[in-house]
């Protein structure tokens, strides 16, 4: 698979069907589980969701479908943007069980445009901060 430089070329890639928008996911989660426990950059990552969503688009493109202007662009989302898979903890242990029913709008969006949302990242304790020094998860 070529390398991207940008989100527009992996979005190219997977319309033109130069690349699929599995691999490209998976190519995203191998870095995320390779890189993340020296960063703690993602709170939860969802890889079986996430190429599930990546298969979706690869057959919308295969039937001749428009994948959307985000096809197979993987994507996180703070933890502080409701989602309807996993936690949203705003970075606190407090809201720990907190799981929403919906999906912010947000969301939603990104994923009617085709983006793979695969994860949600760390961020300070109810985003007071802007560095990540204050998460209750580092």
């Amino acid at each position: 698979m070529p390398p991207f430089e940008t989100i527009t070329d992996i979005a190219a890639g997977v319309r033109t069907g130069r690349c699929s928008a599995e691999q490209v996911t998976r190519d995203c989660l191998d870095r995320i589980t390779a890189l993340d426990p020296d960063l703690h950059a993602f709170l939860t990552f969802d890889g079986e969701r996430a190429i599930a969503q990546a298969r979706e688009v690869d057959t919308a493109r295969s039937r001749g479908e428009e994948p959307g202007p985000l096809a197979g662009v993987p994507l996180a989302v703070k933890d502080n943007i409701c989602t309807a898979f996993g936690p949203t903890t705003c970075g606190s242990k407090i809201l720990e069980p907190f799981h929403s029913a919906y999906s912010a709008h947000v969301v939603a969006q990104l994923e009617a445009a085709g983006a793979i949302i695969v994860g949600k990242t760390n961020l300070d304790e109810f985003a007071m901060g802007s560095s990540t020094e204050h998460s209750a998860y580092c």
